[in-house]
């Protein structure tokens, strides 16, 4: 699964050329579509070589994070509760903070953000402020992300524009699209805090995100009256949401309009995954192969991700010959499968039944040496329990004990479901405890769970308490209703304390 969330530095090297390592050669497809060949000749006007451009993501890690251990930065987590500490080592606090912020574990980070601003060396710069707010804003937490620009305030600093758009940010992925807009509104009114291109791109994902498409208009004229001229980002954000709310005569509209810009803004590897994504995720198979086949000519090639997409497309269309022509054409030209190209094989065969297959592919790829995931093993899960082959969901769950995998609350979420759908009680409380141990929060989705579990099992009581409960401990924004053949389920899961809750459900 792969993550689109936008990253202000990213959007900051738009300028830089993309890279391609592999030359593709489609085979020619039959008879695009008029609007096809009419955006090939507008292409062909604007560019006279083609492109064969694509944002290249570093993954290299720093050596100071090769380095780290997980028991430096418990040590400072637990520093973090305690007011004593002011005089610790920069680089041990700083790490552990950076190792929060890109787990996104917010209630740690700000933690430890409070035991940095404790620090007798401790200087407050805008660029951490603002580091804590996208996490914040990836989190959905926006009454935190609140709290975090008045600290910044009372910390003496001059929020800069990066400040002001990661608040937008926070405030927009948290559905809260009028205070988004009222940040920049506010921005317009400090003069060295002008929005720009990167401010009004995280504006419009915001509103593609909330499916506040009738926005988007209005901020793309706001734009061009202030001359601030969209950059390719811009164009491709529009283009995925668009795609991904399966307006389809508007993405491609979006499109023209991005060939046909006056700033240079081509289309790139990210435009060619969001419409054969859009495409492929619709079932769209014809569509999805003409476009794929039409960037080709553009001289557009494709990343792994590409072929992720059409793995999964083709694989959600039941269209397995096709998945393994994708597999092969990849060996022949040096593709590396990547873990997430697994991940999504084992899941198309396990939401098909044909979970023999979905084995193999799972023992193939520990042959090759790839560790599967928390992913990885949620799909297995899935599929053995669909399968009702609960025996080989016991065994997932001894590998998964004896592995250093990372697990996360999904994953209990799942094997709680699994375990659930087959009225086994006992090991659902058991999976609860794990889930305590293991350091992973219970979500609305966990509790969600275990009231549809015991609602099926005639325990309505039960469900009725755990409901009552959950109510009793939440709080949030976000309202969501579930309803099983006895129960009535209403409770806001943007945040809950679970004082008391957790264990409340383990004595069942």
């Amino acid at each position: 699964m792969e993550c689109n969330s936008i990253d202000i530095k990213r959007l900051r090297r738009l300028p830089t050329p993309t890279i391609c390592l592999t030359e593709f050669h489609a085979e020619q497809m039959l008879l695009p579509t008029s609007r096809l060949s009419c955006v090939r000749a507008r292409w062909e006007k604007r560019s006279s070589k083609p492109l064969s451009k694509g944002l290249q993501k570093d993954s290299g890690k720093e050596l100071s994070r090769i380095l780290r251990t997980e028991k430096a930065i418990l040590g400072i987590e637990k520093k973090a509760n305690s007011n004593k500490h002011n005089n610790l080592w920069p680089k041990a606090v700083l790490e552990a903070l950076d190792d929060a912020i890109t787990r996104n574990n917010w209630e740690s980070a700000l933690k430890i953000f409070g035991l940095l601003r404790k620090q007798y060396w401790y200087q407050p710069r805008c660029q951490t402020y603002t580091k804590l707010l996208m996490m914040l804003g990836k989190c959905r937490q926006a009454d935190a992300a609140s709290l975090l620009f008045e600290t910044l305030l009372s910390d003496g600093l001059k929020p800069t524009i990066d400040v002001f758009t990661a608040l937008a940010s926070a405030y927009g992925e948290s559905g809260l699209i009028d205070k988004a807009f009222t940040v920049v509104d506010d921005m317009k009114t400090i003069s060295q805090c002008k929005p720009d291109v990167y401010t009004y791109s995280i504006l419009i994902k915001c509103c593609t995100k909330a499916q506040r498409f009738d926005l988007i208009d209005s901020v793309l004229a706001e734009m061009l009256s202030f001359g601030i001229e969209c950059s390719t980002v811009t164009y491709n954000i529009v283009v995925d949401g668009y795609g991904k709310a399966e307006m389809f005569d508007a993405m491609e509209i979006a499109l023209t309009n991005m060939i046909e810009s006056s700033n240079s803004c081509l289309p790139d590897v990210f435009t060619l995954n969001s419409i054969v994504g859009a495409y492929g995720k619709c079932g769209l198979i014809e569509r999805m192969e003409k476009w794929f086949d039409e960037f080709q000519l553009m001289g557009i090639r494709p990343d792994i991700k590409t072929f992720n997409i059409l793995i999964r497309s083709y694989g959600k269309a039941g269209m397995y010959d096709k998945m393994d022509s994708i597999m092969d054409y990849m060996k022949k030209r040096f593709f590396s499968p990547t873990i997430v190209t697994y991940n999504i094989i084992i899941e198309v065969y396990g939401k098909d039944g044909n979970v023999e297959r979905m084995d193999e592919v799972f023992k193939r790829m520990k042959h090759l040496g790839m560790k599967p995931n928390t992913i990885t093993y949620c799909s297995l899960v899935r599929g053995f329990s669909r399968a009702g082959k609960m025996e080989k969901v016991d065994s997932i769950l001894r590998q998964v004990d004896n592995s250093d995998v990372v697990l996360d609350t999904p994953f209990f979420n799942c094997a709680i479901s699994a375990y659930g759908q087959a009225g086994n009680v006992e090991k659902m409380s058991e999976l609860l405890i794990l889930m305590k141990e293991r350091g992973c929060r219970p979500d609305p989705i966990t509790f969600a769970t275990l009231i549809q579990t015991y609602d099926a099992l005639g325990m309505s009581d039960f469900a009725e308490d755990v409901l009552k409960k959950l109510n009793e401990n939440c709080s949030g924004t976000t309202t969501t209703t579930l309803v099983t053949s006895k129960v009535h389920i209403q409770f806001r899961c943007s945040t809950f304390t679970l004082a008391g809750l957790e264990e409340f459900v383990v004595l069942w």
